[in-house]
């Protein structure tokens, strides 16, 4: 595969010269670790529905990294090659990524949720060569999934199957102990190794072009991100790292496995998000730090305050994704024992702005934090303009953790010649330097901090033979942030229920968190001269109809 990240090469001198670009790989970071503390724990992962738990050294990983290493080569994987991954959070995800590391290719992480529709595009636009995947999770059969799929994949060339059976089941592939035994392995594991400038990562994004763009990461833009990261939270060794968020996004990827390598902190991951099970470990394990959406850090602290559990070791909960309520904030805060930091971020620079263990909680409840180091913002007026401080405009950002480019899409990168990013977010900022996210000028819905690609299910329900018109909006939920409702105009003499747009969007294998949660069936919506729907103008009247304004 040949990567045009096209961003990189312009700061390379720049970046590395400020230090914010250091030069060292996720390999580099591990290999610190096996010199330093090798059978120190450094895994935790466990499945929620087996209750089934493996604890890991760091000694232990580099063993069945190898493995990997080792088996993805036999399977024709070598370097710029890209695998992509469907596994929920847990040790396979873990040792995959490492092997790919130890290779030179590229990871494709994508979430567990997606279906054909979905992975269809982006295996085939991002040229997989393998794909691994889960034989049943949550019920489903991916593997039945993955190999209905490989007829319109020409370059995939193996599926590797967790809990599968017989040659392509992920033990026999790339964790077999007569793996350590391949004469090559020394060779395999260190020739051909990727340096920091190099595209490591691979990781879609729904955005408004009405198909997902590759976001291409490499170890210099993530790993700028983490260090002054860590700082700002003290984080550091004797961190025990709680990540239930899926690691197939950005915030498990950086958080819940980078940043623990580059720590030498241990990692305990959740495959799935259960409320119960996440407290008790809190308590059993003493996690010290997690990153999810407001939505976890409800179900914590109710958990907590029902079961009596302890939560005393966790020092801090990173919140992103959506706006904290205050409420939650003061609530959470006084019953887990825990600093609740707000922080803004997206795919494309990991997060940007998050507000310091010092401040007083009213910041993570009225700001989005403020730049970390290597990293600027820039607030515009539609002129072009630079806004004054509290008024709102245009969100552009500017520096070390930005993302080397879309895959095969630079001409949707959104980098201005002087190297800003419209991050297409609208928001303000205050004397301090602290920013608010006031709301989006991209058409994207985030419901529990997942991107909803409105185009995309639009167009589908456009084909729908009862849908005239249709427009999907957001409108605002306790839990969730947001839920999406569609508003349809149907064809004449047509009619359309809810239950009839589900399966529709079923039958055409829309992943179900990309379903609207509501429909609304009008005569007509409110439009411009020109025709365009007025999107704001729909928000405004379902809110009011919802007894929201």
């Amino acid at each position: 595969m040949q990567f045009d990240a096209v961003l990189i090469e312009p700061r390379i001198d720049e970046m590395t010269a400020k230090g914010f670009w250091q030069g060292k790989t996720v390999n580099d970071h591990f290999d610190a670790c096996m010199t330093d503390c090798p059978d120190k724990p450094a895994l935790t992962s466990i499945s929620v529905a087996t209750g089934e738990r493996r604890d890991f050294t760091w000694k232990d990983l580099d063993v069945l990294a190898n493995r990997a290493a080792v088996g993805l080569s036999r399977l024709g994987v070598g370097k710029d090659d890209v695998v992509a991954c469907q596994l929920p959070n847990s040790w396979q995800f873990v040792v995959t990524y490492l092997g790919c590391a130890r290779i030179g290719a590229v990871f494709n992480p994508v979430m567990h949720i997606f279906r054909e529709h979905e992975l269809t595009f982006m295996l085939r636009h991002g040229e997989a060569r393998v794909f691994v995947v889960p034989k049943l999770f949550r019920g489903f059969d991916h593997e039945a999934m993955a190999d209905g799929m490989r007829k319109d994949l020409p370059d995939l060339q193996h599926v590797v199957v967790a809990g599968g059976e017989g040659e392509r089941d992920f033990d026999a592939l790339l964790a077999d102990p007569s793996l350590d035994d391949d004469p090559d392995l020394p060779r395999i594991v260190t020739d051909n190794r990727s340096d920091a400038n190099a595209v490591c990562q691979l990781i879609y994004t729904s955005g408004t072009t009405g198909e997902p763009k590759g976001v291409m990461h490499t170890a210099n833009t993530m790993y700028s991100n983490l260090v002054p990261y860590a700082e700002r939270l003290q984080l550091g060794a004797e961190d025990v790292v709680l990540m239930a968020s899926p690691m197939a996004h950005q915030t498990g990827f950086m958080y819940g496995l980078l940043m623990p390598v580059q720590l030498q902190a241990r990692a305990v991951l959740l495959d799935t998000w259960d409320r119960s099970v996440a407290a008790k470990v809190v308590e059993e394990d003493r996690c010290t730090f997690t990153m999810a959406s407001t939505p976890f850090l409800m179900d914590l602290a109710n958990v907590v305050e029902e079961e009596g559990t302890d939560s005393s070791s966790l020092r801090t909960f990173l919140c992103a994704g959506t706006a904290i309520p205050g409420p939650v904030v003061e609530r959470a805060g006084t019953v887990l024992g825990t600093k609740i930091v707000s922080a803004w971020g997206m795919t494309e620079n990991g997060a940007v702005t998050l507000t310091n263990l010092h401040d007083p909680d009213e910041c993570s409840i009225h700001s989005d934090g403020y730049p970390l180091a290597g990293m600027e913002i820039q607030i515009r007026r539609p002129d072009g303009s630079i806004a004054a401080p509290h008024e709102e405009g245009e969100l552009f950002v500017r520096g070390c953790s930005n993302f080397g480019g879309y895959l095969k899409r630079a001409h949707l990168n959104d980098v201005d010649a002087d190297g800003w990013f419209d991050t297409g977010d609208i928001a303000r900022v205050d004397d301090r330097g602290y920013i608010r996210i006031c709301g989006r000028s991209k058409d994207i819905i985030i419901r529990g901090a997942e991107n909803i690609p409105v185009i995309e299910v639009e167009s589908a329900l456009f084909k729908h033979p009862a849908v005239g018109t249709v427009a999907i909006v957001g409108y605002p939920d306790d839990r969730l942030g947001e839920r999406a409702c569609a508003f349809v105009i149907p064809k004449s003499g047509q009619t359309l229920t809810f239950d009839g747009m589900k399966t529709f969007l079923a039958e055409n294998n829309f992943s179900r968190n990309y379903w609207p949660e509501r429909l609304e069936i009008r005569e007509t919506l409110p439009a411009t001269a020109s025709g365009k729907i007025q999107k704001f103008a729909l928000r405004k009247m379902l809110r009011e109809e919802m007894g929201l304004e």
